[in-house]
């Protein structure tokens, strides 16, 4: 590789007024940077909007801050119209179902005005007391253990990291990020005495977890490429240096710690996007060895959970290898003594139509989570009416009656819970936290997500619906909106499609502020996704990418010929890998838009992928494949990345939106997506750029901040599909 920059060619011109007093963008200077990989030669004349330091860049950003200010000014009261609606739904003082944990039952509140969670406790009245305390104002015994708003005092930028409570309940460790790049700061704090300790660890990955003991803490921190690569063991209050008790060199697998449900062992888990592999501890031994529970083979991916059946322990192996010459690709689960953890035997087979997606054990419960038709489900075995080992008979499914719905378990920390919890939740219906009776059926609704101001789940209509790709492929759609809304009707069109990252049926408040506009609301399970499973996303990963651009303007010309809308009426939204495929969709079908919002877009992908010193890119590699040494890669990614792939056409309306201090998507590829598509577009319609000076990847901190960036989002959108009118 070689990279010659060359001479600016100016300098940034200042912002302009046109003669009727609209703003005109920011016009950035042009830097001919060349870029050669295998013997072609990409000349990117905006590479200099890289370098954050620069206060340059700096000044650009905020020049299209202003200029995005300029054109959206005008939607300053709908947004504050829609940031009162979502507010008005909120039941903003609020506390969350109690989670019993040891010897105490834990929970949170939100207090109105409040930008952050508090994290309480109270204790358990007696040994056998499962029954959580009611929510209330009050509850007696009640301590706080955290206090984010506190926390977060003084600061534009607030997150959370680790935040791990010991088994015995008398220590605390929390990470804390004030700016956004997900690099935490570790601190202790004692819970019996409300005292911070002097230990604090810097620079460290999300995650720790706490020895049985409460003598030591566990935590993963990052190498150059900001990729989570060490464990460390901190002895509390011993004022020795830390113990590194793990490291992985190859720079494809990431690391993380944590524990079997059971609490007995602590493990590492080490993974690539297609290679994993586990090493376990003793919990009573936190200052052992950690030993590789089964061999690290290229390609196969493996969970471990420990179970006891009849006093004998086991781990259970949920895994994709191959078998007879067969990849098991939606993952089957074997069993095996925890004395001899190669002497496998099958417990749940390989489904091509079944994918197998976790398996969590209690002392008395194994509880399958898999999704199948598209549909996340759960399946219950309950070991005390099992004779020996379980087997795939003894797996109850539980059943809903929706036709689109999502469940999983929730708020099970305990390992010996006699009853289960189970979230439950629909595109339309507010989530519920239900508690199960395995052994009789009977479910109890302990909460349901408030929605004030009279939402009536009735007038409002899911369904599912399938669009047909060019390669005959069909692709599920989930369609939302009110049912007394026909079309052709204002609608926005949401896709993401990497990473096996499923798009389920969940509900927003916030939403309701645009289905009550008459805008339908559509996501589009695209390849790449996990929907369908792991061959769902096989197609549409790696050299098979482009399924995700086509099969979402497929989706989009099926919404338009069977009447649902009009491209006059059409937004099409994304973020992260999801903010790529609106970069792709913006120039492979323009014309089908009137509107494309692409949050933090990863648009910039083959540069990025190319340089294995930016963050995360090396174990990126098994997602998008390796141009750096693959000729036929490089064209491939070539052939697609949108800023490469900008061209003299006429765009619609565009609203990128970018954090400065974004680590996982950096702001350079919104900069300078968007620098080269209001050079390039043939079209009057603004393409704009809005950078948050104070976040990271997941935008700004705290509710109320949130509500308000949902709300110009929403404004905006209901702009370009025509639902409001200016």
């Amino acid at each position: 590789m070689s990279v010659t920059p060359a001479t600016p060619e100016g300098k940034t011109v200042p912002e302009k007024q046109a003669p009727e007093g609209k703003s005109v963008p920011p016009v950035a200077k042009k830097v001919p940077t060349e870029r050669t990989h295998h013997g072609d030669t990409f000349v990117d004349e905006y590479e200099w909007l890289r370098d954050k330091q620069n206060q340059e860049v700096i000044d650009y950003l905020e020049a299209q801050n202003r200029h995005t200010e300029a054109h959206t000014g005008h939607l300053g009261d709908l947004s504050k119209q829609i940031f009162n609606e979502i507010k008005s739904r909120v039941k903003e003082t609020d506390m969350s179902v109690p989670s019993r944990r040891g010897s105490y039952w834990y929970y949170s509140r939100t207090q109105a005005g409040k930008q952050y969670g508090i994290s309480c406790r109270c204790p358990v009245s007696g040994d056998d007391d499962w029954t959580p305390p009611k929510i209330g104002d009050s509850v007696p015994g009640e301590e706080i253990t955290f206090d984010a708003n506190i926390e977060a005092q003084g600061t534009d930028f607030f997150s959370l990291g680790a935040f791990s409570i010991s088994e015995d309940g008398d220590w605390l460790v929390y990470g804390v990020d004030n700016v956004g790049d997900e690099r935490y700061t570790l601190r202790f704090k004692n819970l019996r005495t409300g005292e911070l300790l002097d230990d604090e660890i810097p620079g460290t990955a999300g995650g720790a977890v706490w020895s049985l003991d409460a003598r030591h803490v566990f935590y993963p921190t990052v190498d150059d490429a900001w990729r989570p690569d060490t464990v460390w063991r901190h002895d509390i209050g011993a004022g020795t240096d830390d113990v590194k008790v793990f490291h992985e060199p190859d720079e494809r697998y990431g690391v993380g710690i944590g524990t079997t449900h059971s609490d007995k062992y602590l493990i590492i888990g080490v993974s690539s996007k297609i290679t994993s592999e586990a090493y376990i501890l003793d919990s009573t031994d936190p200052t052992g060895e950690f030993r590789s529970i089964a061999p690290r083979v290229e390609g196969v991916e493996y969970g471990v959970e420990h179970l006891i059946v009849d006093g004998e322990d086991y781990f259970a192996f949920m895994h994709n290898e191959i078998r007879d010459g067969v990849k098991l690709e939606n993952f089957a689960v074997d069993i095996a003594p925890v004395t001899d953890p190669a002497a496998r035997r099958p417990l749940i087979e390989h489904d091509p139509g079944v994918r197998i997606e976790d398996l969590d054990a209690f002392s008395d419960y194994l509880v399958l989570s898999y999704r199948s038709g598209g549909i996340p489900q759960l399946s219950i075995a309950d070991l005390r009416t099992v004779d020996g080992l379980p087997t795939a008979r003894d797996f109850v499914q539980v059943e809903f009656d929706q036709g689109l719905y999502s469940v999983a378990l929730a708020g099970n920390p305990e390992w010996a819970t006699p009853r289960l919890r189970i979230a439950y939740g629909s595109f339309i219906e507010p989530s519920e936290l239900l508690e199960l009776d395995v052994a009789t059926g009977e479910r109890t609704l302990l909460k349901r997500q408030p929605v004030l101001g009279g939402y009536d789940p009735a007038d409002y209509a899911q369904s599912r619906e399938w669009a047909t790709a060019a390669d005959g492929t069909k692709v599920p759609l989930s369609v939302i909106r009110r049912k007394d809304v026909t079309g052709p009707a204002p609608l926005l069109l949401y896709g993401y499609g990497s990473y096996e990252s499923s798009l389920d049926p969940a509900f927003s408040a916030a939403r309701l502020s645009m289905l009550d506009r008459g805008v339908v609301m559509v996501f589009a399970h695209i390849r790449g996704g996990g929907e369908l499973g792991r061959y769902w996303y096989e197609n549409g990963k790696t050299l098979s990418k482009k399924n995700t651009f086509t099969d979402f303007v497929d989706a989009a010309r099926y919404l338009i010929d069977s009447g649902w809308t009009t491209p006059d009426q059409m937004v099409a939204e994304g973020g992260s890998a999801g903010g790529l495929l609106m970069g792709a969709v913006a120039n492979l079908a323009p014309e089908l838009f009137h509107g494309i919002l692409a949050s933090v877009p990863f648009v910039d992908a083959l540069n990025s992928i190319l340089d294995p010193s930016l963050p995360l890119t090396v174990t990126e590699w098994d997602e998008w494949g390796d141009p750096l040494h693959n000729a036929e890669v490089y064209e491939y990614m070539k052939s697609y990345t949108p800023y490469e792939n900008v061209t003299a056409q006429p765009y619609p309306p565009i609203l990128a939106l970018a954090s400065l201090h974004d680590t996982r998507v950096l702001f350079t590829e919104a900069a300078k997506w968007v620098a080269r598509l209001q050079e390039l577009s043939t079209s009057e319609h603004p393409v704009l750029l809005k950078t948050e000076m104070s976040a990271g990847h997941g935008g700004v901190s705290g509710r109320y901040k949130k509500w308000e960036e949902a709300s110009f989002e929403l404004a905006w959108i209901l702009q370009q599909t025509g639902a409001v009118t200016f």
